[in-house]
């Protein structure tokens, strides 16, 4: 199984450094020592673990300790780092971008401008055979530009509260979703996943075929992002960024308890900020029309 992540989506974490994720097809006698321990039976046919060696004493293969295998602090370190820079260059855009009368157009240009750079790059690392830490910052860097840009012109034209009140919604869902994994009320099967897939790409080809009406007849296309219908889109995009979340998770989750390699937490913390980034965006709209109707 694959994250619906588009990081994660290609080929879980690295192939070519030992770690296959959910991209192995089910192997029979997954029970086996070695295999995934969260599989049981046939309802989680996930990969047998890649690094398992036999074991000499008891004649069953084995998972050797790794030093260099990634663990969580790693991941959290990481992540901790991306988001640092997605925050800081937002903020450093906010302050030298406002979006007002005398500066729209160039505050705009430069938004638009670093979301086309943000997307180039994270196009680049998804496409590469391993993590880049200087293309995953340099991402989180453009992303943030884009961020306190379209932030600002929130806060101006919406109302100042209504950023924070996205930070804290994305705040909430992010604790939200890792309690609820945690405490396994939450179950990452080969069904939510093809679920979760299919509303997405049922979600995005929608925004895509709204954009291009707006884009050629003006307005708000066919009104996916305004009114009831924008209020109930913006749901749904919060609702599937949190089952986003809960692949990612699993997909981490895996990667430590299969000894990934450490490098490859990166690649875990650009997954987790692409996802936490979609829920924002979706929690900052949903809260425009809701703030802008008052």
């Amino acid at each position: 199984m694959r994250s619906s992540n588009p990081v994660f989506s290609r080929r879980g974490f690295s192939r070519d450094n030992g770690y296959a994720g959910f991209n192995a097809a089910p192997q029979a006698g997954a029970a086996a020592a070695g295999a995934n321990p969260y599989a049981q039976g046939t309802a989680n046919p996930y990969a047998t673990n890649p690094y398992a060696q036999p074991d000499t004493q008891y004649g069953a293969p084995q998972a050797p300790a790794r030093s260099g295998a990634m663990t969580i602090d790693d991941v959290v370190t990481r992540t901790a780092m991306t988001l640092g820079t997605v925050v800081l260059t937002a903020a450093l855009a906010w302050a030298l971008l406002p979006v007002d009368a005398a500066n729209l157009g160039k505050s705009y240009g430069i938004g638009i401008g670093a979301a086309l750079v943000a997307f180039v790059l994270a196009m680049v690392q998804s496409f590469k055979r391993k993590a880049s830490p200087a293309v995953i910052l340099a991402y989180a860097a453009f992303e943030g530009v884009f961020l306190g840009v379209i932030s600002s012109a929130v806060s101006t034209y919406i109302g100042p509260g209504t950023v924070m009140q996205a930070v804290m919604g994305t705040m909430c869902v992010f604790a939200g979703v890792l309690v609820a994994y945690k405490m396994r009320w939450i179950r990452v099967t080969r069904r939510f996943y093809g679920f979760v897939m299919a509303a997405a790409m049922g979600f995005v080809l929608l925004m895509m075929v709204n954009l291009l009406f707006s884009v050629f007849g003006g307005g708000d296309g066919l009104g996916f992002r305004s009114g009831g219908l924008g209020i109930l889109f913006g749901v749904i995009g919060i609702v599937l960024g949190a089952c986003f979340l809960a692949l990612d998770f699993k997909q981490v989750e895996d990667g430590v308890n299969f000894g990934a390699p450490r490098e490859e937490a990166w690649l875990a913390a650009f997954g987790l900020t692409l996802t936490l980034v979609w829920i924002y965006l979706e929690m900052l709209r949903l809260l425009s029309i809701l703030n802008g109707d008052d």
